[in-house]
């Protein structure tokens, strides 16, 4: 599988951004949707959780989709299987923000179209912890 075209200097101004949510993020310690939210936490970015199944990781309040976090965020992060994305795409584009990111293995070319054409920029295929550990 492909990555998006973003050259590391667009990467780079991606990763500046701080407000971040993340869709699929678990409270199990073991998964990447976990460890990865927890270092960009710990480097300095807004989490804000996104997941159905509890109330609060991370001290952090969880939402049961992306159209209830309340405030704005300038990246979504999905933690979901490329399937699914198609499920949660027009959440995204009403949250309205300056990017979507698809973690490693994630790809859906129907979905990024959408973001895309509604003005969102889309990452896929990369991870934000591995991105910002190469180039920050």
């Amino acid at each position: 599988m492909n990555t998006d075209s973003h050259s590391d200097e667009e990467i780079t101004q991606i990763l500046k951004m701080k407000k971040v949510a993340v869709i699929g993020m678990s409270k199990y310690e073991e998964k990447a949707a976990h460890f990865v939210p927890k270092y960009l936490l710990q480097n300095g970015y807004d989490v804000t959780p996104v997941n159905p199944t509890t109330h609060e990781i991370l001290e952090k309040k969880c939402y049961t989709e992306i159209t209830d976090v309340p405030h704005d965020v300038d990246i979504v992060d999905v933690f979901r299987p490329s399937e699914d994305v198609s499920s949660i795409i027009n959440g995204v584009i009403k949250k309205k923000p300056k990017v979507m990111w698809l973690q490693e293995g994630i790809h859906n070319i129907e979905a990024e179209n959408l973001a895309m054409n509604s003005g969102i920029d889309v990452v896929y295929n990369r991870c934000m912890l591995a991105e910002h550990q190469r180039l920050m």
